[in-house]
């Protein structure tokens, strides 16, 4: 992987935070798909980055990747995950 190739990976999951949909005014299936799909973008990011990572160049750039990456997948993960609690209590719990 070249040091243009994390770099726009970092571009990349930068982009995340700023796409960030509208979570409330989905039902807890479509939820469920947009946690199972943030998680699996975290993992696939952080296995390119530890590809990298192994080549052993520029490590600060694979530093601040993992960083960029822990920060906006983790707190995405976090914002669905309250949102997604909200909607099983109201749809499944309280409407029995």
């Amino acid at each position: 992987m070249q040091e243009d190739e994390i770099t726009k990976l970092i571009d990349e999951i930068s982009f995340r935070k700023s796409k960030s949909k509208d979570y409330e005014n989905m039902n807890a299936l479509e939820i469920s798909k947009e946690l199972k799909e943030i998680m699996k973008f975290e993992q696939d990011s952080f296995k390119k980055i530890e590809e990298f990572g192994q080549i052993k160049q520029n490590s600060d750039l694979v530093e601040y990747a993992k960083m960029i990456c822990k920060n906006v997948t983790q707190r995405e993960i976090t914002k669905i995950q309250e949102i997604y609690l909200k909607k099983i209590d109201k749809e499944y719990l309280n409407s029995k």
